[in-house]
């Protein structure tokens, strides 16, 4: 997906309606406060000597960062929030507010745009826990705030 489209993707996410119940999407998962956009997904490298896995890996934290350029264009600097904590206290049997909880499954960090005028969080991330494929982009939006 190119970045046109994919900031389009999130700027619907930033501006569509929560739903009451978790559910599955045309473009990831979304439940209350939160949508969920899983903009590319790579293949899964099984039968790979590693060095597919790794360049993709690096490839997708290339467009993570240039479609967050993008978004730092229009709202400024976002932070680099690390998910580690998040995933050890849901490991522990916390009760960490969604999407948070799933972040923290998914890799370790997110960039992280603090509320604008809509009131939402805007997070992209790849997620990658432990380096293992297949790998995604994820686009989040939320009005929770991070744990």
């Amino acid at each position: 997906m190119d970045i046109a489209k994919a900031l389009a993707v999130i700027d619907r996410l930033r501006f569509g309606a929560f739903p009451a119940e978790r559910a599955r999407t045309n473009a990831g998962t979304a439940g209350p406060g939160h949508r969920m956009a899983e903009s590319e997904t790579s293949d899964a490298f099984w039968e790979d000597d590693g060095t597919g896995g790794e360049a993709t890996a690096e490839q997708y934290g290339c467009d993570r960062d240039g479609r967050g350029e993008r978004l730092t264009e229009r709202r400024g600097q976002p932070q680099a929030f690390r998910l580690y904590s998040v995933f050890e206290r849901t490991t522990r049997g916390e009760d960490v507010a969604e999407p948070w909880a799933s972040l923290g499954s998914h890799g370790p960090d997110v960039l992280l745009w603090k509320p604008d005028g809509s009131g939402r969080w805007t997070a992209l991330g790849v997620s990658q826990w432990d380096g293992a494929p297949p790998f995604q982009l994820l686009a989040v939006v939320t009005d929770r705030d991070p744990p």
